[in-house]
């Protein structure tokens, strides 16, 4: 039996990982496939609103594997004419693509030009073309306050846009991570004791401005405390929204790694935030601001 589940999957989450543990049941040891948008139809529809990926395609691609244990994936182009489709046109190709079987999507689940396709239409094309349609009740998850929200991505996006990147980590299931290249920065962490990494995040959404306890790993697989910094550095002028982050050791120190080492891809990730960005009337307030900093990520780091 193959049983297919549509959507962006931005994130892939607890709500997403919900999806697939039911389509698996469904499949009765048959296939699950993943169909999904590259890139994502909004880009595409709103082409001057600019908005950000929690996981770009081969991210996205390897955690539908690991996390969900899809057998298949489905990569569609948005185009004008695919957008443009009926419900009704949309899902006959897809039938014709894939002759699934049964299709698991939420209650909310919409499709077709105008998303004019709801979950009624979808089990009226069930009828048609012969497959079976599951609705997957909403799973909600238990955030830090002790309340309950809906695991969604724009519930995880709104998180990040706050800093509460605790509370995101519980819509994902894992804290929320940065696989960047990363890039020359202005050097001047190194002249003051803070050697930085300095991510170029392009295209990915960053948590709100501001300083966060993390963890990173290197290439070579060795892991270290992190000190993330979020924001325009206010104190030095004005400058261009960066993400960067200093490697710790256990003991605070920094990690000896080659001062000019650019180009590789760090996995950084965030997992409580410590402060708002903030400007400081000199360098000597800013570094004694970052030493309690750094005493707050280590704290953290040993929860």
């Amino acid at each position: 039996m193959k049983v297919a589940v549509i959507g962006n999957f931005d994130g892939v989450h607890l709500g997403h990982q919900h999806l697939f543990r039911l389509a698996r049941a469904l499949s009765q040891r048959g296939r699950v496939v993943a169909v999904t948008f590259e890139p994502l139809p909004a880009a595409v529809l709103r082409p001057e609103r600019v908005m950000g990926r929690l996981t770009p395609s081969p991210e996205r691609s390897q955690l539908l594997r690991e996390l969900c244990g899809i057998d298949e994936l489905i990569e569609l182009e948005p185009t004008a004419g695919l957008l443009g489709r009926s419900p009704q046109e949309f899902m006959a190709g897809l039938h014709g693509q894939l002759q699934m079987d049964a299709i698991v999507e939420g209650s909310d689940f919409r499709f077709g030009a105008a998303r004019a396709g709801s979950m009624a239409t979808l089990r009226e094309l069930g009828l048609v073309h012969g497959f079976v349609v599951q609705e997957a009740e909403e799973l909600t998850v238990e955030i830090t306050d002790g309340t309950r929200v809906e695991a969604r991505s724009s519930v995880a996006r709104g998180f990040l846009e706050q800093g509460r990147v605790a509370d995101a980590a519980r819509v994902f299931g894992r804290a929320y991570e940065l696989r960047c290249p990363t890039v020359r920065g202005d050097q001047r962490g190194r002249t003051i004791g803070w050697p930085t990494m300095n991510l170029n995040a392009a295209g990915r959404i960053l948590p709100a401005d501001g300083v966060y306890a993390g963890s990173a790993t290197l290439p070579n697989g060795t892991t270290a405390v992190a000190a993330i910094s979020v924001g325009t550095k206010p104190t030095f002028g004005q400058n261009a929204r960066t993400c960067e982050a200093t490697l710790l050791r256990s003991d605070g120190r920094p990690l000896t790694l080659p001062l000019d080492w650019y180009g590789f891809e760090l996995w950084l990730r965030f997992h409580q935030w410590i402060r708002a960005q903030e400007r400081f009337a000199s360098v000597d307030e800013l570094l004694a601001r970052m030493e309690r900093d750094r005493a707050m990520v280590l704290e953290a780091d040993a929860v």
